[in-house]
């Protein structure tokens, strides 16, 4: 069989039986490489796409990476006659080595048995072994192939590298090679100037040779380049050594004659004692482990970072049950082992077991100073004198020391070694306050797996080929466990023991909320287990919170929910809820816009909450509690809808339960209403979804209603019509009128927004029908304002006029002042059109007056627009511009994306009436943009008809043509006959042979017949 030896420690090298292969492009060259630093591991296609294009790849990425394997499958296919030394694993793909070698392999190999030699005292044997491994070098890793991710890796085996190069020169002067070393150290420091290690096995080296004054200028020289270059000073272990040297102490004195042969090996006693005294408890390393990537970085950072410092480093992993926390540890400590030759030590303290008393610290040190080769009888009984005498057998030592599940500082502190040699990990499901003040201290909060993470946990389990199938399944499954380690290996586990069983099978029965929990649990190490450790650990009242939390249907929330839901204390409920964070059973998450700090659940802790609420509140106490949120949420909303129209207007209220809050808070909250709209969107939508649904269907429509404000002015016409048709349905079931009629004449409005006229007819005579039966005079009113625009749409302005002006007397009769404004806007526009441009002025003027009067910014804005339509219509275009520009800044100050869109299509008109067609075709391409963002298909066509017109009158007639035949189209598709007729007049002038002239154009676009 052919030998193949991958080589990247230099050049990246490919050898079959000593003969070079040759690889032919970069590409092909960084797949190989990413390939070979993952050797035996799946590389996800996503990985190989980051690494060839630098985190931009093509939408092609997948087959040409594809590509880029096949041909590597080639060469190898040519050079050894075998073509699956790369093979396809979701994700990705895995290079198997099989019984080829690598070379950075063999190298982690020699100094992993280098270390070991170590660990038994066998000097020589390190000294040889390091000496094997350094020689595999052949120059920088991975030198000439290009790419960040590569370069990173490569950066990475260099910095291993110098690491050994330090341990093996370390070694080198136990032995006594002192002299030789001088010159060789020499070097290495010009090349590295700022490893300190080095710099001080050159300065131990240069005063066992008998060059002290050259030691003592070695330190000089580092100190003025680290003064100069990073403007510290050297580091204490620079420092000690400096002094040591003035003082000439006995310990620097070189053994006796260097070493050059095998040291006999130990007696049985000697070894025995040898043995006990390097201990070795961690547990076995996790199998199938996966992703964490970032958060072992940090923890190899902490080592390096603070080789050479006195200050212990401690490193803090916290997370909920499940997340993964010892299992990180675990992999990471077998990963660092071989930095602590003097043994690792290993403690599960039980903070969180419901079955066993969490294990004390005396107890833990017993366990330890046996470990560490102290004979029983001299195990002190005092608890302080036995952490003493823990710390001074540590002295001297390298130890790494692993806590596990850690639930208090004063469960660990006796515990920490003294000196910045050793090095301590913990887990805990909470911070552990204490840790971070008189120590070196990393704290890394554990959150869910990522999405190719979870899917490469689960593919590892079960098999790639099984999970290939179904992709998507995998993803779903993945997303169904909240990417949480213990819930995917419990899946993997249950779909590995049934071969029989696809994904889509067990992701349909985890879909089931009710069962997806049950479906997670493996006897008492399942998901609800680990779970119900940290509930149980929660005080009364932080436990309340989290299991009413559980009730509502809400993406994220604010702290001002949890004060409805308790009714309590804002602040009171922020501290519970801030606790809720700590214990890793709330996520905080990005602020949607409101300005305030939002937190989440992830689904299983949700229901497993929800869970607890079903045991241990009465239904009344639950329903009391969804009810005060549904309360509070109808309070702001209301709230921010009357500081947005100036008053409580163009709504109707039902008689729903309001919450109310502190003012103080609801200032806050309400210092921009329309910001905080947007950030409670998602709660609005899913309190509508669960109100309608628990029976509080006053709540349900009243909600909705007063939304609309969020909804029309920030298009969120999917949310709109949800809520709407999900309320209808629920007063409808409660036998509401008034609710009924509200939701009939909020989703009319809503189809005269998206111009479904057919739809919102059927649906305008029962609601004035419902209202009026109610005695509701501002219902009526509402809808009688939607039938003038239906009845303009129709082209009857005669019976649009009659409508308008009716609603107009309702709404003064009931002092709505705002719908009063607007209602005079669309008047004005109807007398415009009826031929009557004088009362249409007049109009427009009346809708601002009542609008300034009212303070109403967003009022301001559609009079003014108004008044610009009037006034573009009459052709005073100047005094158009003027009011289109007024209008824009209003909408823009208001974040009106709808009033942006109109304001910018009355600007054009106004500059085209100034015959600055150039201009208004800028303006007018910048309407059109603005109506397609916020889907107003209508505004859209009548803005290319109105660009069409400014187009042909700079001479392209063609382009104006397009633009008709479009805004045709869409005005077909809307059913507007009165603007289909206005397109085909100017579509027949447009393609005439007669020139274009601009008052032509306009007496077509505004004709009625």
């Amino acid at each position: 069989m052919h030998q193949v030896v991958f080589r990247i420690l230099g050049p990246l090298d490919v050898q079959v039986d000593g003969r070079p292969v040759p690889l032919s492009g970069a590409r092909q060259r960084t797949i190989l490489s990413m390939l070979l630093l993952s050797a035996n591991r799946v590389v996800s296609v996503d990985a190989l796409a980051d690494a060839v294009w630098q985190g931009r790849p093509p939408n092609t990425f997948v087959n040409q990476i594809a590509i880029c394997v096949s041909g590597l499958r080639k060469t190898f296919k040519a050079a050894v006659g075998q073509d699956d030394l790369i093979i396809t694993a979701h994700p990705g793909y895995q290079l198997v080595t099989g019984e080829h070698r690598v070379d950075a392999v063999e190298f982690e190999e020699l100094v992993g048995q280098a270390r070991e030699a170590v660990r038994q005292r066998r000097t020589v044997e390190a000294v040889e072994l390091l000496d094997e491994a350094l020689g595999l070098w052949r120059g920088a890793a991975l030198e000439g192939v290009v790419g960040e991710r590569v370069a990173a890796e490569a950066a990475r085996l260099g910095e291993l590298r110098l690491g050994v190069y330090e341990e093996h020169t370390g070694l080198r002067l136990d032995l006594g090679h002192h002299r030789e070393l001088v010159g060789e150290l020499g070097s290495f420091i010009k090349e590295n100037g700022l490893r300190e290690q080095a710099r001080a096995q050159l300065m131990l080296a240069q005063y066992r040779s008998g060059r002290r004054a050259e030691a003592l200028e070695t330190y000089r020289e580092a100190r003025r380049l680290f003064v100069d270059d990073l403007g510290i000073e050297p580091g204490p272990m620079l420092s000690k050594l400096h002094d040591a040297v003035l003082a000439d102490e006995s310990w620097l004195t070189a053994p006796p004659a260097a070493v050059t042969i095998d040291q006999p090996k130990p007696g049985p006693v000697a070894a025995v004692v040898a043995a006990t005294a390097i201990p070795a408890q961690l547990p076995s390393d996790v199998a199938a482990f996966t992703g964490r990537t970032n958060e072992l970085a940090a923890l190899d950072r902490m080592l390096a970072e603070r080789s050479n410092s006195s200050v212990l480093p401690v490193g803090l992993i916290t997370g909920i049950g499940g997340v993964g926390k010892t299992a990180l540890a675990r992999h990471w400590a077998h990963r660092a082992a071989a930095r602590f030759p003097d043994g690792q030590l290993f403690a599960d303290l039980r903070g969180y077991d419901d079955s066993e008393e969490p294990l004390t610290a005396n107890a833990v040190l017993d366990r330890f100073l046996r470990a560490l080769g102290v004979p029983a009888e001299e195990i002190p009984a005092d608890p302080v004198e036995r952490a003493d005498r823990f710390r001074s057998e540590l002295g001297g030592r390298r130890v790494l020391v692993v806590l596990d599940n850690a639930r208090s500082y004063e469960q660990i502190r006796w515990l920490l070694p003294g000196s910045g040699r050793h090095c301590v990990l913990v887990t805990s499901r909470h911070p552990v306050e204490g840790l971070a003040g008189d120590h070196d201290f990393l704290h890394l909060p554990l959150g869910a797996l990522g999405q190719r993470e979870a899917a490469e946990l689960v593919t590892k389990v079960v098999g790639g080929e099984r999970l290939s199938a179904d992709p998507e399944g995998v993803r779903e499954l993945g997303a169904l466990c909240d990417g949480l380690p213990l819930a995917l290996r419990i899946a993997a586990a249950r779909l590995a023991g049934k071969p029989h069983w696809t994904v889509r099978q067990l992701v349909d029965r985890l879909k089931d909320q009710h069962r997806r929990l049950d479906e997670l649990s493996e006897g008492s190490c399942g998901v609800r287990a680990g779970f119900r450790l940290s509930y149980r650990g929660l005080s009364a009242d932080v436990a309340r919170m989290y299991r009413l939390l559980g009730l509502l249907n809400l993406p994220d929330f604010s702290a001002w929910v949890g004060a409805a839901l308790l009714d309590v204390d804002p602040l009171d409920a922020e501290d519970l809820i801030e606790q809720l964070v700590d214990a890793q059973l709330l996520e905080v998450v990005a602020d949607r816009g409101g300005g305030h700090v939002r937190y989440r659940f992830q689904d299983l802790l949700r229901l497993f909450a929800a869970e607890c609420a079903q045991a241990e509140e009465t239904p009344q106490a639950r329903a009391d509690a969804q009810r005060r949120v549904f309360g509070a949420l109808l309070f702001l909303a209301e709230e921010a809808h009357r500081r947005t129209y100036g008053g409580d207007f163009t709504v109707v209220h039902g008689p729903g339960p309001r919450h109310r809050l502190p003012d103080e808070l609801v200032g806050v909250l309400m210092a921009d209403p329309m910001a905080w709209f947007e950030s409670e969107r998602a709660s609005i939508v899913g309190s509508v979804d669960q109100a309608a649904e628990c029976g509080e269907s006053a709540l349900a429509w009243d909600l909705t209603m007063t939304s609309v404000t969020l909804f029309q002015n920030r298009n969120h016409l999917e949310d709109w019509r949800r809520c709407a048709e999900r309320a209808l349905v629920a007063v409808r079931h409660a036998d509401d009128a008034l609710g009924e009629a509200a939701m009939l004449h909020s989703l009319s409005t809503l189809e005269i927004v998206q111009f479904r006229w057919t739809e919102a007819g059927a649906r305008l005579e029962p609601a004035r029908r419902l209202f009026a039966e109610q005695g509701e005079r501002r219902g009526v009113a509402l809808v009688q304002r939607n039938l003038a625009l239906y009845e303009r749409n129709r082209g009857s302005l005669a019976a649009a006029r009659e409508e308008g002006y009716r609603s107009l007397a309702g709404f003064r009769a009931v002092g709505d002042h705002y719908a009063e404004a607007h209602v005079l806007g669309i008047l004005a526009r109807i007398e415009l059109e009826y031929g009557e441009p004088g009362n249409g002025l007049e109009l427009t003027e009346q809708a601002i007056a009542v609008s300034l009067r009212l303070g109403s910014a967003r009022g301001e804005a559609q009079s003014t627009v108004r008044l610009a339509e009037v006034l573009v219509s009459q052709g005073e275009g100047e005094r158009a511009e003027e009011a289109s520009r007024r209008a824009l800044e209003l909408v823009r100050a208001t974040g009106d994306l709808r009033g942006e869109a109109h304001s910018l299509r009355c600007l054009g008109e106004a500059l085209w009436r100034q015959a600055r067609p150039a201009e208004a075709a800028d303006v007018l391409q910048g309407a059109l943009a603005a109506a397609d963002r916020v889907t107003d298909r209508f505004l859209a066509a009548r803005v290319r008809t109105v660009l069409a017109c400014v187009t042909g009158l700079t001479g392209d007639r063609v382009a104006a043509a397009g633009l008709l035949a479009a805004a045709a189209r869409q005005f077909e598709e809307l059913g507007a006959p009165v603007w289909l007729m206005r397109v085909a007049g100017l579509d027949r002038v447009v393609r005439g042979a007669g020139a274009l002239v601009s008052e032509r154009l306009w007496q077509l676009l505004e004709a009625r017949t």
